[in-house]
């Protein structure tokens, strides 16, 4: 019964030290991300110190940056936290080892004590000849070949049990190792977390000291995003109409059809989570309505879509089979590519370059251009909508 216990322990103990593995591994993942954020926000801080005059936009990015940061030591924390249990676990089962080690060992001195008394061969003859009983001196003679075969036997249960103890000591020091240098790196983390957070304190002082300057320039940005959601929507409308309705639309001398395409819609509607990413960034702006982040009392346009920071030139991709409708230049956010999904658009915006045309029916993962630099900034801006109403793209996209 015992062993069958011993067997139970060591097999929940295993179970449970391949979950926390998988757990550290899936942090170590997370925290890789998090870590390439910071970098690129760091690079385009640097950036924006030398080609941009505008605060906001580097307080954005440091926020953002702050945000990142937090994230990490929470990730580390949940590791440490990980670590500590393994660790728990590992020593319990490094007592159970060294005790299960102590009393092989304390069993063994006997069997040899015993054997060394009688280590005179002539005395384990006599105690056989001197037996009453031919019966009894089988009995007799097989007490004293279990006892050698005890001693061997013994033996090398102690030798498994002084090399599992090893195993497990090997073990626990590499925890402990792992969990210090956690625990160092969420020092680390908190110091320049502390100094992130004493940087954007400074901007957020020098935006209220220059508030009319900044007011103006929130101004124009904010006509900018009005414009677009309203050329996007009125763009969206038209095709939605057409497609309602059955229209058809001309391309030269080519003819096609407008109607929705119900198959598109529905493969489009069963990747919901699962759509890939338009472009590698960070997100800088999210969907929906916000306040401003100094003038608190200043809520801004509706963001009909997310923002990316990403790196100068990086290309963008069609996120799911589809056909490009339109193709527009619009202030603040120069070429945006508008593609449709049967039911769904998704638009591009921000773009320098671009590699399609309208009525092209594209693929998933082809691109679609390159980002360009606005104003010293390299951002990139995406859509989705299902017919009129703007959708969160965080809720579509891979996570």
């Amino acid at each position: 019964m015992r062993k069958f216990l011993l067997i139970g322990l060591l097999i929940l103990c295993a179970i449970s030290a391949g979950a926390q593995s998988s757990s550290v591994k899936r942090l170590e993942s997370q925290r890789a991300q998090l870590e390439k954020d910071i970098e690129l926000l760091n690079r385009k801080l640097s950036q924006n110190s030398k080609s941009s005059s505008e605060a906001l936009s580097s307080l954005t990015l440091v926020r953002r940056k702050i945000s990142a940061r937090e994230q990490l030591i929470a990730s580390y924390d949940q590791t440490l936290k990980l670590l500590n249990d393994s660790l728990r676990i590992c020593q319990r089962e490094l007592n159970r080892v060294q005790a299960r080690r102590d009393t092989l060992a304390y069993y063994y001195s006997r069997l040899v004590k015993g054997a060394y008394k009688n280590r005179d061969s002539r005395l384990w003859y006599m105690y056989v000849l001197s037996s009453n009983s031919v019966g009894q001196a089988f009995n007799r003679f097989g007490y004293l070949r279990n006892l050698s075969s005890q001693m061997s036997q013994q033996a090398l249960k102690l030798k498994e049990a002084e090399e599992e103890l090893q195993v497990q000591k090997a073990r626990l020091n590499k925890l402990k190792a792992e969990a210090e240098k956690v625990r160092k790196k969420v020092v680390d983390e908190r110091t320049q977390l502390r100094s992130e957070e004493g940087d954007a304190s400074k901007m957020v002082d020098k935006l209220k000291k220059d508030r009319k300057t900044y007011e103006k320039q929130l101004k124009e940005k904010n006509r900018q995003k009005q414009e677009l959601n309203r050329k996007i929507a009125d763009m969206i409308r038209q095709q939605t109409k057409k497609q309602s309705s059955g229209g058809k639309k001309s391309s030269g001398s080519k003819t096609t059809s407008t109607t929705v395409d119900t198959k598109l819609s529905n493969e489009f509607a069963a990747n919901k989570g699962k759509l890939p990413w338009p472009v590698e960034g960070t997100i800088v702006e999210r969907f929906g309505k916000h306040n401003h982040p100094v003038y608190q009392n200043v809520q801004l346009p509706q963001n009909n879509g997310v923002t990316l920071v990403v790196r100068r030139g990086a290309p963008v991709k069609a996120v799911f089979n589809g056909t490009v409708s339109q193709i527009v230049v619009l202030p603040g956010y120069n070429q945006c590519v508008l593609v449709n999904h049967g039911e769904y658009f998704t638009l591009y915006s921000k773009l320098k370059s671009v590699s399609v045309k309208a009525g092209q029916k594209i693929t998933t993962g082809q691109e679609v251009g390159t980002v360009d630099t606005i104003g010293g900034e390299d951002l990139f801006h995406f859509e989705l909508w299902k017919g009129s109403d703007p959708q969160n793209p965080e809720n579509w996209l891979k996570r």
